[in-house]
């Protein structure tokens, strides 16, 4: 048995595979956000541990057998955030998570810094962890001044899990501290920040083992200690390895909170330009592109609590069949945008409502305009020289035919559906875990399901989404000069 820990911003999950990578079971627990002032986004590192021994306890109560027969651990996590530390490993704050945008004066002094694109191929963006660790020294120099570790969301939990302070790469490739194409921490970059290699983690390949289960844990779950913790990946890269998405060209759409473009790269391809992020994969010699939104679902989530219906009900009202665009236009510019745009002070809108725009209407648009949010992406992409020619959906969205028809007519491309199962970050985890374990070849584990169906572009409807995202990508100026 192997355990895939996926610690997302709304719950850890915890993934029982077996050896021949099926699902044995699965516990959960809710997290929630701190949103103290405007802008800001923080969670309890504590939370943490009780929610991940609340999902383990969970799968324990129906599958305590499966669990003493664990033989390896995967971690994944949501990325960016910055978990400070004293020298005792006590906590020193809230973790700033990777939403929050307050630091975003201090990103833009180190994006102006050429060394930070040059090294790290990546635009230095406000939910990035250095520019929080700037903001600390700024605003809060007393807790600064104590910092010996700083630590990403996952290894906070490797530390508690094994009482080791180690990452490993397509995590920390998120930090702004990181020679992306080297896979190697940065003197260079550290120092602008005031920080050294010291107080960050060892790196180690997400396959690698990393730390070992503590017997008091092992004990308390009824697990052998010693258990080999692989490195892990961050959430995205998990997702990849959870979806066999390892090799160059392959690609998915994930439909989440957040929402990604993710493609798999054989080399290092940086273009911080586009706004993509270029990050080292969890695989060895691999390196992968993302273009991010910052509201994908939570678009839709917003909506659903102003209408006073679940996100279902609304999407149900449209019906099956892909209609064409209303007229109305969605920018889910809620929390400001990543790519690409790189802008943490725009905010959403609504564009062409009429007295005849109803609640299936705005529906409509909010779900036009997260994947017209996609293909901006995807051009993103292009330009940073990644082709493609089809991808896979995976999230909680991707339950939304209508919403998959609008994307791949958006995209062009067609997109397809995995066959029933978890393939996400905990499962990607769970295979990470197997292969730190058993030195199986990852490419081997790693591999894609089957596909349940694809949806392909409506091509009717082709020329007016072509027309519908010409004024959505007009309305992003008009509408940031409107509003800076």
């Amino acid at each position: 048995m192997y355990l895939g820990l996926d610690l997302g911003t709304s719950g850890v999950k915890a993934l029982l595979i077996d050896a021949r990578q099926s699902i044995v079971g699965s516990g959960h627990a809710p997290l929630d956000v701190s949103r103290p002032h405007p802008g800001w986004s923080e969670q309890n590192p504590a939370d943490w541990m009780r929610a991940c021994e609340a999902a383990v306890g969970e799968l324990r109560s129906i599958h305590a057998k499966e669990l003493a027969a664990v033989k390896g651990i995967g971690l994944s996590g949501h990325m960016h955030g910055a978990t400070l530390l004293d020298a005792a490993d006590q906590v020193l704050r809230p973790c700033i998570l990777w939403n929050d945008t307050r630091s975003h004066a201090e990103a833009a002094a180190l994006d102006a810094d050429p060394r930070f694109r040059k090294l790290t191929g990546n635009i230095v963006f406000p939910g990035f962890t250095a520019p929080k660790l700037a903001w600390a020294k700024n605003n809060e120099p007393d807790v600064f001044a104590r910092v010996a570790k700083v630590l990403l969301p996952k290894d906070f939990l490797r530390l508690w899990l094994a009482g080791e302070h180690i990452s490993e790469m397509s995590d920390s490739a998120g930090t702004s501290w990181l020679d992306v194409g080297r896979r190697a921490w940065s003197a260079e970059l550290l120092a602008v920040t005031s920080l050294d290699e010291r107080q960050m983690p060892s790196l180690v390949e997400g396959t690698a083992k990393a730390g070992a289960l503590r017997a008091e844990l092992a004990a308390k779950w009824g697990m052998p200690s010693g258990i080999p913790i692989a490195g892990g990946a961050g959430d995205n890269a998990a997702s990849a390895c959870g979806m066999g998405t390892v090799g160059a060209g392959q690609a998915f759409v994930s439909l989440g909170t957040s929402g990604v473009l993710f493609a798999a790269n054989a080399s290092y391809l940086p273009n911080p330009e586009s706004a993509v992020h270029t990050f080292c994969h969890a695989l060895p010699g691999t390196w992968h592109q993302m273009g991010v939104i910052l509201s994908a679902t939570d678009s839709l989530n917003w909506l659903s609590g102003i209408a006073g219906k679940s996100a279902g009900e609304l999407t149900a009202e449209l019906g099956d069949s892909l209609q064409a665009p209303s007229g109305v236009s969605f920018l889910p510019y809620l929390s400001g945008e990543r790519t690409p745009h790189n802008d943490s002070v725009i905010r959403g809108a609504f564009t062409g409502l009429a007295h005849e725009s109803g609640r299936a209407a705005l529906t409509q648009a909010v779900l036009e305009g997260v994947a017209f949010a996609f293909r901006d992406s995807l051009e993103a992409l292009a330009k940073a020289g990644t082709t493609l020619t089809r991808v896979t959906a995976i999230g909680g969205g991707s339950r939304s035919r209508y919403w998959l028809k609008a994307i791949a007519t958006a995209l062009g491309l067609p997109v397809d559906i995995p066959a029933d199962g978890d393939f996400g970050a905990a499962f990607g985890a769970a295979r990470l875990g197997l292969i730190a374990a058993t030195g199986a070849d990852p490419r081997a584990v790693c591999t894609a399901p089957a596909t349940d169906a694809t949806v392909e572009p409506v091509a009717a409807l082709g020329g007016a989404y072509a027309d519908a995202y010409q004024r959505y990508r007009q309305l992003y100026p008009a509408i940031r000069s409107a509003t800076a």
